[in-house]
This record gives structure tokens, sequence and C-alpha cells, in this order.
């Protein structure tokens, strides 16, 4: 006898992940999603009302997962700034985005907000966050370059995401370089 799969909600979330992903916001469908993960698409709508749903529940697990959970983790530890912006590096290369998609999925999100005003909104907000954490951890390193640091930082970070998706460079070494870099900047 075959065992029945229970999905969650986050189980479709992930799927939808993956499908943009792999293939943009047009891929986030509801039945090749279900054939991704081999399942009949009836246990979709034990978890959503209909693909818009599904997005804007993609969009707020995105925000909260990749942006607002890692900035409350982090402002809540006891390791310096430094150590909260290596971090930060480790987290993006770490095995749980590949649930997500892999380092692609940020570039992925990029891309559907440049063609969906929900997703830009959404998208800003997060970016907008990411900096201003960025800016106070490198105001308590050297206030003086603290906004050009964050953005140098910040920039490097999603270059480096796409470079490593292309399986160009080491994602991890690099940012940790630049960031001893930044560090060391008088």
């Amino acid at each position: 006898m075959e065992k029945k799969i229970t999905l969650t909600k986050e189980d479709w979330i992930k799927g939808a992940f993956r499908a943009l992903t792999d293939g943009g916001e047009q891929a986030i469908r509801i039945e090749a999603i279900a054939r991704e993960m081999k399942v009949s698409k009836g246990s979709f709508y034990w978890h959503f009302k209909d693909l818009a749903s599904l997005k804007e529940s993609m969009l707020e697990h995105w925000a909260k997962l990749a942006t607002f959970d890692i900035i409350a983790n982090l402002s809540g530890s006891n390791i310096t700034p430094v150590e909260q912006l290596k971090q930060i590096i480790i987290l993006l290369n770490s095995e749980n985005t590949k649930e997500y998609g892999g380092p692609k999925s940020e570039g992925a999100i990029q891309n559907w907000a440049l063609h969906d005003e929900k997703a830009a909104k959404v998208f800003k907000k997060v970016e907008t966050a990411r900096l201003q954490f960025l800016i106070e951890l490198f105001t308590k390193i050297n206030a003086k370059n603290s906004t050009q640091n964050a953005k140098i930082f910040y920039a490097n970070l999603i270059g480096s995401e796409h470079l490593s998706a292309q399986g160009s460079t080491d994602m991890q070494e690099n940012m940790l370089a630049l960031l001893e870099m930044l560090v060391l900047r008088p």
C-alpha cells in the first residue's frame, strides 16, 4: 500500500519558489508544482484559495524568513557586528536555501519584482530593511564609511550570489575577503 503524502503550506511555498527559480514567475502554476512534488493539485486548496494567495504567501514568507527573522535573530545576539556580518554570509550559503531554489532564488525574486507591483513593493521593503541593518552594523564598526560600506557589501552579496548560481565563484570566500577589506578600511 502506498503511503499518502501530506503537504504543509510551507511545502507548497517551497515548491513554488523552486518553480520561480527554475522558470520565472510564469512557472508558478498549481498543476506544475503539484506534478514536481508528485501530488494532486487538490492538496493545494487546503492551504490556498488560489494562485494569487500562494504568490502573496511566497512574498510574505520570503520577507520574513530571508530578512526580518535574520535581522531579529542577529540583533538579539551577543556577537559583535563583524560576527553578525559573517553570519549573514554563512546563512546565505547554507543548505536551507536549496529547499527554496538555492542561490538563484534571490535573482528570481528580483526579476519577479520588475514585472509585478506586489512583488516590487515587498522587494523594496526587504531591500530597505536589509540596507538599514547593514548600515547599523557598519556604523558600529566604523561610522566614517558606514553607508558606503553597507552598500558595497550588499551589492557584492547580490553579485556573488549571481556568480555562485552560475558556478563561477565561491560566494562565502569572496564575501569574507570583502568584509575583511571593509573592516580594515580606514
